[in-house]
């Protein structure tokens, strides 16, 4: 297994970059480039696997019965990790009340 503090800058360095996949999801979609948007999403889903991954090599470690040391590093890891994850729930949701708020103005406006 890799060192605890590669594998928790590795959990790191994916899930930042999916986080910030996903806050620009948001933008597109607040632009109304819903295409844009939907594909920052899986962009960043992907780097979100990466980190997970990562992660969950460590549990598989632990559960294979390797003790696996518990740093201040690992748990900033696990806590981007799940704020990652959060957000990109946030993110679809707001992806789709964004299309919902156009389809309701190009409704007003047809009328």
């Amino acid at each position: 297994m890799k060192g605890i503090e590669k594998v928790s800058f590795e959990i790191i360095s994916n899930v930042g970059s999916a986080r910030s996949s996903f806050m620009e999801a948001i933008q597109y979609a607040y632009q109304n480039e819903f295409t844009e948007a939907r594909a920052k999403i899986e962009e960043g889903e992907k780097l979100r696997v990466k980190g997970h991954n990562a992660h969950f090599e460590l549990i598989q470690n632990e559960a294979a019965g390797n003790s696996v040391e518990v740093s201040l590093i690992l748990m900033h890891a696990e806590d981007q990790l799940m704020a990652t994850e959060t957000i990109k729930i946030l993110a679809e949701e707001m992806i789709r009340n964004y299309e919902r708020m156009e389809r309701i103005e190009k409704k007003i406006e047809a009328n």
